[in-house]
């Protein structure tokens, strides 16, 4: 409870409180309770008016019984009277009562914000204290719109107290958390600057809080603040633990508001004044001096002041990255917390390590402690310490260490926590792909990692050994030996046997001369782990016997029976029924040299990022040591292309490749085998899971029985009267789903839409505005012959007659083919008192419906934005606004757009950037857009870039007429 005066004390309320904890059961509380809350009722509502004591008392009375649990339905008006009080100890408990109990929609927030206007400008400091810690505790929207501007003016004052100040200040900054679009730039923001100067040290600590938080949002405004914070930062590391005394702890002088200069300097770049940035390096290297000083106190308190300076000083090295004998020192000192006795030291030295191992001045550094970093993973005892350190490892790895890191992982991936193994796993794949000098070794090392962690290895590991293997003619003949070799083992995991399945099919030939090795015992080696394996890789094993079928052309008599056995040709699974139907067929009727045609060798991937390390980045998330890995300086090129397998029938249609951006589509293939057929064959690096899509996959009941069927309604001819005047409600669909897309006298449209990759399902309504019945209700959805390539639409009927005032509804489920650029046309036929009506309206179904946001960093985005510099790629519109250029509303169309708005990727903050898939069966296409808005000409500069000329055309017409 607050502290009173001496003789102000309330007997009542400790009375009740002591009611309360002599109770010997719920039940008697509850009675207590009861008994005091129809008390103050009674009180409350008396003809006689409670003096401000009373009322203190028992609205405390009930504040405490909230505490305890109990719901509260009055004493609000009385609590807000208290505020109106002069006495302090009244006011108090008013403002404690509102910031705990009222609510930001209460009726009295007007009242309350009266009294609050009233004490900010009663220039009394202890009012104002309490109505400013009031606006933070509630730090509602109501309140940030009522005082966000009054606040600065409070804070930037030259008469304003400096304990008034840091409450100022705090406030501010606790409205700008919640409500920063409220917050108003201006004057103040050049003034609140110089509070870096002041001689408080509680209101520059409380200062340097609100201007980091707003630099991050806004640099340029508060740029000047470098040299202030250089400036006190200098006076505070330079000065005895004696020179300021009230801000000293446990020896180390500011140590709360020296971690918060340091953080505001992570803000910005280097200085380039040379001697700001001088007095910035002497204040850096004091710091690591005085960490390397004997400590002046043995209490903990002391060592976590210093320490907690000393990492933030490390971060700010870090971060400028531009000083190598600071970041060799940084370095350094780290490397003498591996070993600390206390756990979280030994965390935080892993962690700020794995960002020096990618700084060119200090990887040499970093690399000198692997022995001690090896040790740690093998001896520490937390799992987040061990997991840091794997980090590191990999952060540390180059062409002179790769091979004993790697051989680490693995050893201690045997022993591992089962919460970090895919991880681990992903990193040794990398390694072993982005040092290998021997190509065997690579494939020793991915077959090891299956062997130790099958479970662990994801589709996106094994589909790049295969890659690799068919990219490498030098590795392909040991890949088969060592696939076949590692396939004898008694137990193989089935990632294993996928990998020795594809190898075998491929490159069997070159080891079938070795009678150890002959077609016949490849083709019995891999049939005997058949019965054993999940479907999706029996139907991969299928595709190798075809292809042995090619291959060895003894053997096929062999492969034929197997295929013409009930258990393949009477599956109950008609993914493996198809294939052995089909290859049994093709084996049967196919001369040898379309056989070789169809089955010959899988030619090799393009050159593409690598899904592992997109999947890895997904895993972590952006910023972390798997980005900043990609700046080292030493650095080797990728062995080749990156794409995953085309992993698809020989007698279907080739899945999309599913690499970072789409930049590229896949190659058409005409012998892989898949690991499955249903869904996307190929794991997107953005999806969650391989299944996202499995709501709106094709087969289920709402969607498609088979790729190719189309519904008998949908016909191919040009409409016979388009509405031309709904063009502007088609546009407005172009960012939204729902809502009415055609209206007249007759007759309402409304839509509902859905759309997740590229299938969509939409629901049109048919509403009746009239008491007559409509006849012959024929809606029909009409696609050109160019549309019905690139659309799949399948339209379920609708009741012929149409009710007066009555609604219908019509599904239509949507696949999308490839990209496309006019919308189909829903032309609607129905008799009206025996008056035939015609007429048609664009649906839209537009390109953008079926992108998928894609989250980047600002690093990612532009070396994206550098690859798609070919002009044909890059569409560009200049054109006036139509509506007014309201910043959030724009951020609103570009989300509704499909993309994902990317917040503090482009240098000018008031431009709109956004990222995106868009997911078609046959490809996926990446797309990369920039909206420049000028303010004073009310004009916009839209750039689009994609893959495809045609795509950023069209999406470049969608989104201009959005502005």
């Amino acid at each position: 409870m607050p502290a009173v005066s001496k003789g102000d004390g309330m007997r009542g309320l400790a009375v009740f409180i002591s009611d309360i904890r002599n109770c010997k059961s719920k039940e008697a509380e509850i009675k207590r309770i009861n008994k005091e809350l129809a008390n103050i009722r009674s009180k409350f509502k008396g003809d006689k008016a409670l003096d401000g004591y009373s009322k203190k008392k028992y609205v405390c009375k009930l504040l405490f019984i909230f505490l305890l649990g109990h719901d509260i339905d009055f004493g609000h008006m009385e609590a807000v009277n208290l505020l109106s009080s002069n006495r302090y100890t009244e006011k108090q408990i008013g403002y404690l009562f509102i910031s705990v109990l009222v609510n930001s929609n209460s009726e009295l927030i007007r009242l309350i914000n009266n009294a609050i206007k009233n004490d900010l400008a009663s220039r009394n400091p202890t009012f104002m204290g309490l109505a400013l810690h009031c606006i933070a505790n509630v730090g509602s929207r109501e309140m940030a719109e009522a005082f966000a501007g009054e606040i600065p003016k409070i804070l930037v004052a030259g008469d304003t107290m400096d304990s008034v100040k840091q409450s100022a200040a705090l406030c501010l900054l606790r409205l700008y958390r919640t409500s920063p679009d409220l917050v108003p730039m201006g004057d103040w923001t050049s003034r609140v600057v110089h509070l870096l100067n002041d001689q408080h040290l509680g209101v520059v600590t409380a200062a340097t809080s609100l201007i980091t938080t707003l630099a991050q949002k806004n640099p340029e405004e508060f740029k000047t603040s470098v040299s202030l914070a250089v400036s006190r930062l200098s006076r505070i590391v330079t000065s005895a633990s004696t020179d300021l005394q009230d801000y000293t702890y446990y020896f180390v002088p500011a140590p709360w508001l020296s971690v918060k200069l340091l953080r505001l300097l992570q803000c910005y770049p280097p200085p380039e004044d040379p001697a700001v940035r001088g007095r910035l390096t002497e204040c850096l290297e004091t710091i690591l001096n005085k960490a390397q000083e004997p400590p002046k106190s043995k209490k903990v308190q002391h060592s976590n002041a210093k320490n907690a300076v000393l990492f933030e000083a490390i971060s700010l090295i870090i971060h400028h990255d531009s000083e190598p004998n600071l970041l060799v020192r940084a370095c350094n000192q780290l490397g003498q917390f591996l070993q600390h006795r206390e756990t979280n030291l030994r965390y935080l030295a892993l962690e700020s390590m794995c960002t020096l191992a990618s700084s060119e001045f200090s990887h040499e550094a970093v690399k000198t402690h692997i022995e001690t970093v090896i040790n740690a993973l093998k001896t520490e005892r937390d799992v987040s310490v061990r997991q840091r350190a794997v980090d590191l490892l990999y952060a540390m790895c180059d062409r002179s260490n790769a091979q004993q890191i790697v051989a680490e992982m693995l050893n201690y991936l045997e022993t591992a926590d089962y919460s970090i193994r895919e991880e681990i796993v992903l990193k040794v794949a990398i390694l072993a792909e982005k040092y290998a000098v021997d190509y065997t070794w690579y494939v020793d090392t991915i077959l090891n990692l299956i062997r130790i962690a099958g479970d662990y290895v994801s589709e996106e590991v094994w589909y790049r050994v295969i890659q690799i293997v068919i990219n490498r003619d030098d590795v392909q003949g040991y890949a088969a030996k060592t696939v076949f070799e590692a396939l004898q083992a008694p137990a193989c995991h089935e990632n294993l046997v996928k990998v020795g399945g594809y190898i075998l099919g491929e490159f069997g030939n070159l080891i079938a001369g070795d009678p150890r090795s002959s077609p016949l015992i490849q083709f019995n080696l891999l049939h005997s782990k058949f019965h054993l394996c999940s479907v999706p890789t029996r139907a991969l094993l299928l595709s190798t016997y075809i292809k042995f079928v090619n291959l060895f052309p003894e053997i096929k008599t062999t492969i034929q029976d197997v295929l013409r056995s009930d258990s393949q040709l009477k599956n109950a699974d008609v993914e493996l029924q198809q294939r052995a139907v089909e290859y049994l067929r093709l084996s049967t009727i196919a001369s040898t040299d379309i056989l070789a045609t169809v089955l010959e060798e899988m030619p090799p991937f393009p050159e593409r990022e690598s899904s592992i390390l997109a999947k890895l980045k997904k895993k972590k998330g952006p910023g972390t040591v798997t980005d900043l890995e990609e700046i080292k300086k030493e650095r080797s090129s990728d062995m080749n292309g990156s794409a995953e397998p085309a992993s698809v029938s020989v007698v279907s249609t080739p899945s999309p490749s599913a690499d970072l951006l789409g930049l590229g589509a896949a190659p058409v293939t005409n012998s892989a085998p898949p690991p499955s057929s249903s869904g996307s064959l190929l794991v997107d690096v953005f999806s969650d899971s391989a299944s996202a899509v499995a709501p709106l996959a094709p087969g289920s009941d709402d969607n498609f029985a088979s790729p190719d069927l189309a519904s008998s309604e949908v016909v191919s001819e040009e409409p016979a009267d388009t509405v031309h005047d709904a063009d502007e409600l088609f546009h407005k669909f172009v960012c939204k789903n729902n809502g009415v897309l055609f209206e007249n006298q007759l007759l309402q449209i409304g839509l509902k839409s859905e759309f997740r990759q590229n299938l969509g399902r939409m629901f049109i309504f048919y509403g009746n505005k009239t008491s007559t019945q409509f006849l012959n209700f024929t809606p029909t959805v009409i696609c050109s012959d160019d549309l019905q390539s690139s659309l799949n639409l399948q339209t379920k009927p609708v009741d012929p007659t149409v009710d007066g005032g009555a609604q219908v509804q019509q599904v239509v489920n949507i696949e999308c083919v490839s990209d496309f650029m006019e919308a189909p046309i829903l032309n609607i036929q129905f008799r009206y008192g025996g008056t035939f009506q015609n007429l048609s309206v664009k649906l839209p179904i537009t390109l953008n419906k079926f992108f998928q946001p894609t989250e980047m960093s600002s690093q990612d985005f532009f070396q994206r934005w550098k690859q798609l510099s070919n002009p044909k790629q890059e569409v560009q519109n200049i054109f006036k606004a139509k509506h007014p250029m309201d910043a959030e509303i724009t951020k609103a169309k570009i989300i509704g757009f499909g993309s994902a708005l990317l917040e503090e990727v482009d240098p000018n903050p008031a431009n709109f950037v956004g990222a995106g898939i868009i997911h078609t069966k046959t490809t996926q296409i990446g797309c990369l857009l920039r909206l420049e808005p000028n303010l004073q000409a009310q004009m916009y500069r839209l750039t689009l870039r994609t893959s495809k000329e045609a795509v950023s055309q069209r999406l470049c017409e969608l989104l201009s007429e959005q502005f």
